[in-house]
């Protein structure tokens, strides 16, 4: 068992390489792209500054608050697209017939279409996410935390991506609502959760589990916090789980359209 697993994620890993060297080939769009998209993330600080010149704190948050909140926004959409960029095409491959591709592989279906492909522009928001800790001010115990609840973010909003792109197994083309969960994802990642009440926040941590992905790390590492360390762990891997279950569910309903396309 664990023999199988360390293949295919040695194997994952082959395929995220390639991945990225294939993008690198234009070396010039390549590098453009990563660094248009840092400057991206970058101007939305000037607006944070304005913000704070009027008032203190937004939601008990301060500035540096919000930048670490910023962080784990890009950094969870960056690890998520830079090495699972696949998953935000799942419904792609599974209407049109391109699961054929890595069916025939003696691979892991699924991990072979998440890994399939690469966000360049992403390595711009990993990036950003790495600056924003020394914003925030930098300490090894909250830098060792800060990365490791952006691996469990990353992984926690690649999942939600899976479960949501897996309902095309059942119900065909399901683009308004993956668009929705993946819009409100990036949206509501970038403000503080103490803003939201009721039943918002609720959704926010199940639905759409921003709460999760953003919210809670960014408390963990504010504070310090081990035990919260522990339940993300526990609640990233039930995520992880879960998505993987629902989406080889669905595969028992995949029709192939004989589509033959080779993949190495």
């Amino acid at each position: 068992m664990l023999k199988t697993i360390r293949k295919e994620i040695r194997v994952a890993l082959l395929s995220i390489r390639y991945s990225i060297m294939r993008e690198m080939l234009n070396k010039v769009t390549f590098i453009s792209n990563i660094v248009f998209m840092f400057l991206n993330n970058a101007t939305f600080i000037l607006e944070w500054v304005v913000l704070f010149s009027i008032r203190d704190d937004i939601g008990g948050y301060g500035f540096n608050e919000v930048m670490l909140i910023w962080g784990f926004a890009a950094g969870t959409f960056g690890i998520s697209h830079v090495f699972f960029a696949g998953a935000s095409r799942l419904s792609d491959f599974i209407i049109n017939g391109e699961l054929d591709a890595y069916l025939v592989q003696p691979k892991d279906v699924l991990l072979s279409a998440i890994t399939s492909s690469c966000d360049v522009s992403a390595i711009g928001d990993l990036i950003y996410a790495l600056v924003m800790i020394f914003v925030y001010g930098f300490s090894w115990p909250a830098f060792l935390l800060y990365i490791v609840a952006l691996v469990c973010g990353g992984l926690i909003f690649t999942s939600t991506q899976i479960i949501a792109h897996s309902l095309s197994f059942w119900f065909g083309k399901v683009d308004i609502i993956t668009d929705t969960i993946n819009s409100t994802l990036v949206n509501f990642s970038t403000y503080p959760g103490t803003v939201f009440k009721g039943w918002v926040k609720l959704i926010l941590y199940t639905i759409v589990p921003v709460g999760l992905a953003v919210y809670m790390p960014a408390d963990m590492v504010i504070g310090l916090d081990l035990n919260l360390l522990g339940i993300l762990l526990i609640l990233t891997a039930l995520f992880v789980f879960l998505s993987y279950n629902v989406f080889n569910i669905g595969l028992k309903k995949y029709s192939s359209t004989n589509l033959m396309n080779a993949r190495v």
